[in-house]
């Protein structure tokens, strides 16, 4: 049985292969998940399995670089580096902060 994440073969259409440029927020999601491996915080089948594990509605609803930091977050928390509270205290600053810039 294939997993919704295994899309290997299946016809999904044309690829686009012309080059494009990153968001900052995607540079910063590879950038976090490279130091964070240098720092042994996350491992690549950990990043694999917290991707292969989202469930198929948020799999299909999420971006690639989406899912990356879905995956990130959820080993942080699972290895006690940060909490769900701290999370959350964090990205409501980070929320404000940006609803305070012209």
């Amino acid at each position: 049985m294939r997993g919704y994440h295994d899309i290997g073969g299946l016809p999904l259409g044309a690829i686009d292969r012309a080059q494009h440029d990153y968001a900052l927020w995607e540079k910063r999601v590879d950038a976090m998940l490279v130091l964070l491996s240098s720092k042994g915080l996350i491992t690549t089948d950990e990043l694999r399995l917290g991707i292969e594990t989202l469930g198929a509605d948020a799999y299909e609803r999420l971006g690639y670089y989406e899912r990356w930091i879905a995956s990130i977050t959820r080993a942080l928390v699972d290895r006690g580096v940060i909490t769900t509270d701290e999370l959350g205290r964090r990205m409501a600053e980070v929320s404000e902060r940006a609803q305070e810039s012209p």
